[in-house]
This record gives structure tokens, sequence and C-alpha cells, in this order.
């Protein structure tokens, strides 16, 4: 079997609100030489159906299958809780429907809740984790950016925040997971040592997780503002500069 692609959804394939240059012939080019892969999203602010819909508004077709984080966390959630909280925004909460429970919850799940971070919301979460809630985070990215804000804290540092104050170390759903890569690999029938390449913009929960499995990578060095000296810290087998750059490569390795 071909090592499957692992592809990072924003920074890789959409850029801002629009699809990245090239795209549609970077999924031509996997379709044509039949690469296994997967489309990974770390935002909690869309589903499968949102990143499909994307794609097919602007007249791109793909068959390949799509992994977001904020659906891996419901899967999660399903299997072990009947009560949860859940702190992502109200369009995607929906698929956490008949869990929901903020008197009594088993545990917290924290996604992508935009401005609406107060001391008041994370003062209850830190009483119910606690009390002996469980700590779920869909991601713990640092920073996400914006086209109106630029550059804006994510969930990772509210996430610690609370790990901080509670003493307890959450559960990291999305990248840099493992949990998120076995389950992408999963899909491929693979276990999460076997090889594939992983194709990201972040190093923190691209590049460097990926790595530690044994993986290949390829950085798509956007404007995320990462040094020369940490991209040559992480050491990813490739640095690229948009999809035509991945293109060339992939024609040679396949």
């Amino acid at each position: 079997m071909k090592k499957p692609l692992l592809i990072d959804l924003d920074g890789v394939l959409r850029i801002g609100k629009e699809p990245s240059p090239h795209v549609e012939k970077f999924f031509d080019l996997i379709n044509t030489l039949q690469i296994p892969s997967c489309i990974l999203s770390n935002s909690t602010l869309s589903t499968t159906n949102d990143v499909r819909q994307f794609f097919e508004f602007n007249g791109i077709q793909t068959k390949i299958p799509i992994l977001t984080a904020v659906e891996a966390a419901a899967m999660y959630a399903r299997l072990r809780y009947r009560r949860v909280a859940v702190y992502c925004t109200d369009h995607v909460k929906s698929l956490f429907r008949g869990l929901l429970d903020y008197e009594n919850p088993q545990a917290i799940i924290i996604g992508d809740y935009g401005k609406r971070w107060d001391f008041e919301t994370l003062n209850y979460i830190f009483r119910k984790v606690r009390e002996g809630a469980e700590l779920i985070a869909m991601h713990k990215k640092r920073t996400w950016k914006t086209a109106e804000d630029g550059i804006l804290l994510d969930v990772g540092p509210f996430v610690v925040a609370i790990e901080y104050a509670t003493k307890k170390e959450a559960t990291i759903i999305g990248k840099p997971s493992e949990l998120y890569f076995a389950s992408a690999l999963s899909l491929f029938n693979l276990e999460l040592h076997d090889p594939f390449i992983m194709i990201g913009d972040d190093l923190e929960t691209d590049i460097e997780p990926a790595k530690k499995l044994g993986a290949e990578t390829i950085f798509f060095n956007s404007e995320k503002g990462f040094t020369q000296e940490a991209i040559l810290k992480a050491n990813p087998d490739y640095v690229v500069n948009n999809l035509e750059d991945v293109i060339k490569i992939l024609k040679e390795k396949f």
C-alpha cells in the first residue's frame, strides 16, 4: 500500500476563506495516482459537511475523507459519557445533542469559543474540573489567525490555565494528540506507527508530532511566522511554499 497522506486543511488547502492556489490540481493528482489521503481540520468551527461544502461552493470536487477535531471529540464523548458541558460555537455544539448538561457534567469539552471567553466561564470550568469532571480539549493550539483581527489566542492558553489551576491534565483530541493521528490512520486500516506522510503548516501541531510517529513531513511555510531556527529544529523532510511544490514532490515519490 502507498503511504497515505494526512493533509492539514487551514494553511495548506485553504488560505483564509479561499481555496489555496493549485488545490484542484493537487486533488486531481491524488486521484490520478490513487494516493490514499485524508484531510485533517483542527478547527472546531466546522463539521465534515461544512468543509466539503466549502470546496463544492468554490467549484472543487473531492472525495477525500475529512476528519475534524469536533467530530472526533463528539465520538469520543458518546463512547465515554452521558453528561458533558461543551464550550464551542453553537453551530457545532449540535453534534453533542443529548449529552449536554451544565449542572452536573462528567466532562468539560473545550473547543473554539471565539471572543466569548471571560472570567465567569473560566471559573465555572475550573470549579467543575476541580469537583471531578474530566477536562477534554478538542485541540491545544496557542494561536490562530483571522483576516479581521490578525493573530488571536486559540484554545490552548485557556486549557493550560485550567490545567494549571486544577493540577489536572486535559485529554487532547485534535492535533498534536496521537489519538487524532490514530483515528485518521484507522481509516486506512493502519496502526499509529505505520508509515504515512504529513503535510501541514504548523510545526507544533503538524510536523513535530508526525515526526515523532516516524512519518515523512512536508512543511507548508505559510504566514504563521515560524523562524528559520524553529524550522531547522523541527527538521521537516521538505519545506514548500505552495501546493505546486507539493505536487512536484508527490510526482517524484509516487
